[in-house]
């Protein structure tokens, strides 16, 4: 994990992504339990209150469950849920900007789709 405290993104958000991204991944596979509010604070010198905040947007979203006394573990279909959100993520923001882009820049349709069948093909 690494932390950025200029990036101006708050940290308990960057927590969240860092542990999402580790659960598409399959760092962090279904039923394992994820590092504690404490390991992580104390590695990365965070709040253990913005580690926990962080954690429990990915409980708010179904992709960690608490279980009491013990810790956090990533919940059945976590991988799932968190890929096809990115996923989606990626489709509506990310395409949509570079398709954007490409337009600003003239390139057109045909040309942009020649470029991708490239990168795919490479």
């Amino acid at each position: 994990m690494h932390f950025d405290d200029t990036s101006g993104e708050p940290l308990f958000r960057q927590v969240a992504n860092q542990l999402n991204e580790a659960i598409i991944a399959g760092i962090y596979k279904e039923g394992e339990q994820v590092p504690s509010t404490t390991e992580i604070s104390t590695a990365y010198r965070i709040n253990p209150a913005t580690v926990l905040k962080g954690m429990n947007l990915l409980v708010d979203r179904g992709l960690l469950e608490k279980r009491r006394g013990i810790g956090m573990f990533v919940a059945a279909g976590a991988r799932r849920r968190a890929g096809d959100d990115r996923r989606d993520e990626f489709l509506s923001v990310e395409v949509a900007r570079f398709v954007a882009e490409a337009k600003r820049l003239g390139i057109g349709a045909d040309e942009l789709k020649a470029i991708i069948e490239r990168g795919y093909a490479s």
